[in-house]
């Protein structure tokens, strides 16, 4: 019977808990989404960032082959450098977007 008593208990409390959660959870005012706030436009910024920063570090780099004055190898080679870890970034983001995407749609409905 203590069983019994225990598990009422239990469900009670539980029951208490939602309701509390449930009234913390609502929202006081609607949150206003600024414009281009959105993670896809926030996305399609840092992929745009890292194609330009591989743009410059091409353009740096064909200058210095070209014997351009003013350009110095270790400025081609930080900008190499940059253009590579932005690269790498990006792909680590998309991967973990992939990631999680297919373990959404795994999930039982």
């Amino acid at each position: 019977m203590s069983q019994g008593i225990e598990f009422n208990r239990l469900m009670l409390d539980m029951r208490a808990m939602q309701m509390d959660a449930m009234s913390a959870s609502k929202p006081t005012a609607a949150v206003p989404q600024l414009p281009g706030s959105s993670f896809a436009d926030m996305l399609g910024q840092a992929v745009n960032k890292v194609n330009e920063t591989q743009q410059a570090s091409s353009q740096l780099s064909t200058a210095f082959e070209i014997g351009k004055s003013g350009v110095d190898l270790t400025d081609v080679m930080i900008a190499k450098e940059k253009a590579g870890v932005s690269f790498q970034a990006i792909t680590q983001v998309r991967n973990k977007l992939v990631q999680a995407y297919q373990d959404i749609m795994q999930m039982p409905v």
